[in-house]
């Protein structure tokens, strides 16, 4: 298992960044359509915008804590002696 420590900890810090720009774009796109600058969308879609993309930032940072978490049982596993 200790070879998929180095992959578990990339792929962690790799889906808390796409969670952090869909947070991001989730923000900007909200700001646009409440200020009326996107033809054809209403208002209140900045909160449906908002809230959607809130969801799949807290979806994908869940997935990063836990790929976080696998990899320090992994590390305690292996600190143990062997009897």
């Amino acid at each position: 298992m200790r070879e998929h420590l180095g992959f578990l900890k990339v792929s962690s810090l790799v889906v808390k960044i796409a969670g952090w720009g869909f947070l991001f774009l989730g923000i900007i796109g909200a700001t646009s359509a409440a200020l009326g600058r996107v033809p054809g969308v209403d208002a209140w879609m900045s909160a449906v915008v908002l809230g959607l993309y809130t969801f799949f930032f807290f979806f994908c940072y869940l997935i990063a804590k836990i790929a976080d978490l696998m990899v320090k049982i992994i590390n305690e596993i292996k600190k143990e002696p062997d009897a």
